[in-house]
């Protein structure tokens, strides 16, 4: 059984469980064979805090969450796919909460451990997700931070922002051992939809992760059609790629505007940092200052720290800075593009 928290972190009142149950009543989530009683379910007032030991309990409390709400998960497993269909606000986000011994478990095969849908300002926070395909999978919810989380063992990525899903941030997490299929598509973390120029997920952060090892892609992945940003102070290990969907870099960037600063990355087949233009006028305007690539090993054709693809210093600048490192490979960065 879960237990309703009041703001200051006491057990609720009766009038307050008693509110629940209406709620939850016209919700559909009482009534029903199985459903949990007024006094454990969620659904009080904002700012109050629902405890959950289990995966029903944590389905009942994701479809009560309000803004202001935060769910906190006890150590345990947490067995199947979890769906998230309401949003916060910019001034009460909704947090999803818990220890890495809180392990949100998907059957191999069997759909997304999270999945956001129209569902922005959420929190997803210290946990654990493994198995299934991806491990959370944000579509159409801005505003969407994943903060100090482990994700690992699926079959695809670990973090898909998509749909036009905005101003997201990943950070301080780990996410390790994804694309267990073997089919060159299990990136770390992927932003935006590969061949359409519609998926306008931009200004997503991504800052100061551990990505790999065993990423069955690149660590990051930047599809054309997004915009603004930041890569910032991760630490990548290119030792799952397999060149299978040209992942052949830590970080692939397809998109406009990016800055990529102060990351360090061994272990990869051929470049550290790539730009590529899928589409004319996309791909450009990346910024790349003080990262450190270890290509040593590498095997592939350019071998380069920063590999541009593509460069027009008026229709398709880049920004490559000194303050870059580089050891082994061909050199930090392809000939004709400067240094500054």
């Amino acid at each position: 059984m879960f237990q309703v928290l009041s703001p200051a972190g006491r057990p609720a009142r009766p009038a307050q469980r008693a509110a629940v149950a209406v709620a939850l009543v016209g919700a559909g989530l009482l009534g029903m064979p199985g459903a949990a009683s007024a006094d454990v379910t969620p659904g009080v007032s904002a700012g109050t805090t629902v405890r959950v030991t289990n995966g029903k309990e944590l389905k009942a409390a994701l479809a009560a969450a309000v803004p202001g709400r935060t769910i906190e998960l006890a150590d345990g497993s947490y067995s199947g796919n979890f769906k998230i269909t309401t949003g916060g606000t910019a001034s009460a986000p909704i947090t999803l909460t818990g220890s890495r011994a809180a392990v949100l478990t998907t059957p191999s095969g069997g759909g997304n451990g999270i999945q956001l849908t129209s569902a922005p300002y959420w929190v997803i926070k210290g946990i654990t997700v493994t198995g299934g395909q991806k491990g959370i999978m944000i579509d159409s919810s801005d505003h969407v931070v994943a903060d100090s989380v482990e994700i690992h063992h699926t079959t695809m990525e670990g973090i898909h922002f998509r749909t036009s899903s905005s101003y997201g941030v990943v950070r301080n997490s780990s996410i390790h051992d994804t694309g267990t299929s073997g089919n060159g598509m299990g990136e770390g973390v992927y932003v935006g939809t590969a061949n359409t120029l519609t998926d306008a997920s931009d200004h997503v952060q991504i800052l100061d992760n551990h990505i790999g090892p065993r990423v069955g892609g690149e660590n990051i992945d930047i599809k054309e059609g997004t915009t603004g940003g930041l890569i910032s102070g991760n630490v990548f290990d290119g030792d799952g790629l397999t060149g299978a969907n040209y992942d052949d870099s830590w970080v692939d960037i397809k998109g406009n505007g990016y800055t990529v600063e102060n990351n360090r990355g061994t272990g990869t087949t051929n470049d550290g940092f790539q730009t590529h233009t899928q589409n004319p006028g996309w791909g450009c305007g990346a910024v790349f200052r003080g990262n450190t690539a270890d290509l040593t090993g590498a095997t592939g054709p350019t071998r380069f720290a920063i590999d541009v693809t593509h460069y027009d210093p008026s229709d398709c600048p880049v920004t490559v800075t000194s303050d870059n490192r580089v050891t082994g490979g061909a050199g930090l960065v392809n000939p004709g593009i400067p240094v500054s």
